[in-house]
């Protein structure tokens, strides 16, 4: 890989809950604008959401699903004192009143397999307006859903699988096989589980999982389940969460999931807990193994949630690490 908004200050409780009912700067001096003079009008139109990079003999394109506003973070980062919290972000020169993560999936062209790494939120709304981009993302791409072969998900939170199924109740990749761990496709579309506290997310996985379970194939700790994808157990986040080394002709990096959320506050004290974990405990000890891992082997790592394109480097930072953006390269592959 070379060298290598709406604020939403709701309770993971409330928000998991309330699923359930719904699956400028200054003008330069001497520069002003004449009267009666025409200027262009202002766009806020972006750069096209995809980036490519090569991997040996394979390419990747990251696609986004759109920004995913979590709110005050001193509800969701825990573990050490709120003012902590805001600290680290103002140090970072980052907001302290709302968190805002990417969603950022990567489709690998292996030649003879396009594979993409989760799904985003589909139409579901829980986090406001902004995610829920993956298909138009794709099209500006140049990539066709059936053309996708395989969909693995790191695990079965809404934001990864909300993508699946469609609101025409048709499969989203009509060509493609699913894959996942057992142990949270079975957490997480058992009906048992409704009407508690994950209320939300366990209809969600029901909704875009159990319609495609004869595509499913479940994959194991340290199997090589697709030609160049191993997967990584890191359970924590969710019991059956992973994260994938993905290869190809000697090049390599690894696709976190949601090992880590945030390329500050879990980067530089990775025992920080974090709302949404299932177990917050085993998530850390799971991130802490899997970036000492990356650090020491300097594997490139690329987040589902970092900020846009998510990918860069894993240092040993004291007793904690520390996260190096990959410069973007904007020329031609």
């Amino acid at each position: 890989m070379g060298s290598i908004s709406n604020h939403l200050q709701v309770s993971r409780r409330d928000l998991v809950k309330g699923a359930a009912s719904g699956i400028g700067g200054a003008m330069l001096a001497g520069l002003a604008a004449t009267p009666g003079e025409t200027k262009e009008a202002k766009s806020d139109r972006q750069a096209p959401p995809y980036y490519r990079f090569a991997l040996g003999e394979a390419q990747v394109t990251v696609v986004s699903d759109g920004p995913l506003p979590l709110g005050d973070p001193r509800e969701s980062f825990l573990g050490v004192p709120k003012e902590e919290v805001v600290k680290m972000l103002d140090k970072s020169f980052l907001p302290t009143d709302d968190v805002v993560l990417e969603q950022n999936a990567p489709v690998v062209n292996f030649g003879n397999k396009l594979v993409l790494f989760d799904t985003g939120m589909g139409s579901l709304k829980q986090f406001g307006p902004t995610t829920g981009r993956l298909k138009s993302s794709l099209a500006a791409a140049g990539i066709a859903l059936e053309d996708i072969d395989a969909v693995v998900c790191s695990h079965a939170h809404w934001d990864h699988v909300g993508g699946i199924w469609g609101d025409d109740e048709k499969p989203t990749f009509p060509n493609a096989q699913i894959y996942i761990s057992q142990a949270d496709y079975d957490f997480w579309t058992d009906e048992g589980k409704l009407g508690s506290d994950i209320d939300g997310l366990v209809k969600a996985a029901i909704h875009n999982l159990a319609p495609v379970r004869d595509r499913i194939v479940f994959f194991k700790d340290g199997e090589q389940f697709l030609p160049g994808v191993h997967a990584i157990a890191a359970p924590g986040h969710t019991l059956g969460h992973h994260c994938f080394m993905i290869e190809s002709a000697g090049k390599s990096f690894c696709y976190g999931g949601d090992l880590t959320h945030h390329p500050v506050l879990l980067f530089e004290k990775p025992r920080m807990e974090f709302a949404f974990d299932t177990d917050p405990k085993l998530s850390a000890k799971s991130r802490v193994r899997v970036l000492e891992m990356l650090a020491a082997n300097k594997t490139p790592f690329m987040s589902y949630h970092f900020p846009w394109p998510g990918v860069g480097h894993v240092g040993k930072d004291g007793d904690g690490f520390r996260y190096y953006p990959e410069p973007m390269h904007m020329s031609s592959l």
